[in-house]
């Protein structure tokens, strides 16, 4: 699979600069068109937006020293669309191969952003969860956090064109985090047949959160993109109970890559 275009939503400024840019980076690397949105309604900021979208757009694309085939050939535009921005979001993300969302600006919105859980469970496409401030590298080391579930094994699918690419890559798996299906060695040996080099690590919870071990894991191997499914268990079971999906989400600060 190719990336040919991602979409952007942005309801608001917070974060959007970050995640403008993480937008900008993946438009470069695969050459590909970078859709930015704005969902307007009555609590909107579409002019503070517009004037933010501008100055990054000058910023990342038209000033950028255009060294590669690849920054040569990136576009972007930008709209406006009125109506219910989960409903707007999942429909244009049908018609994206990958969908980037800023970091929610509060652990509070961790769980509750519309724009992401839209994307995540109406879709079918994956997420690319922007960090709250731009990173250095996106996709050169590359942490799968696998569970044997169908929505890690849909991650790991849309995540394929990255791992032909990335430098190096680690299957983290925990006894903890397993559920029914394939184990990270089978993982191992699926990646293998599509010409793709992984080496695996067992991490541990840490406080008795296992969300809080992945990141930990993820940070020791100093990755720069964590891809993952999401909602194993139900999301209203997460928000009630907490789970992996939420801890990551709320706590990470590098890009996320989710899909279920």
């Amino acid at each position: 699979m190719v990336i040919c275009k991602i979409l952007l939503p942005l309801r608001s400024v917070a974060n959007a600069a970050a995640a403008f840019s993480v937008g900008a980076t993946v438009a470069k690397l695969w050459g590909a068109h970078l859709a930015v949105l704005h969902v307007a309604d009555a609590t909107a900021q579409e002019g503070s937006v517009r004037n933010l979208v501008e100055r990054l757009t000058e910023e990342h694309f038209h000033t950028a020293v255009k060294a590669t085939p690849e920054v040569n050939t990136a576009t972007t535009s930008f709209a406006v669309v009125t109506g219910r921005e989960p409903e707007v979001v999942a429909y244009q993300a049908r018609l994206a191969d990958l969908v980037v969302v800023p970091h929610p600006a509060t652990v509070k919105e961790g769980s509750s952003s519309d724009a992401l859980h839209a994307v995540l469970f109406d879709s079918a496409k994956p997420v690319l969860i922007a960090p709250r401030t731009d990173p250095p590298a996106i996709g050169r080391r590359i942490c799968l956090g696998w569970n044997g579930t169908a929505e890690s094994a849909s991650a790991i699918l849309a995540a394929l064109p990255w791992l032909e690419r990335a430098e190096a890559i680690r299957i983290l798996w925990s006894p903890d985090y397993q559920r029914r299906g394939p184990l990270a060695p089978d993982l191992e040996r699926y990646l293998a047949i599509h010409g793709i080099k992984a080496d695996r690590a067992a991490f541990q919870a840490v406080n008795n959160v296992v969300g809080a071990g992945l990141l930990a894991a993820a940070g020791e191997f100093e990755c720069d993109l964590l891809v993952m499914g999401a909602y194993s268990h139900s999301r209203i079971r997460q928000l009630i109970l907490g789970g992996v999906t939420r801890h990551v989400l709320e706590h990470s600060s590098i890009p996320l890559m989710m899909h279920r």
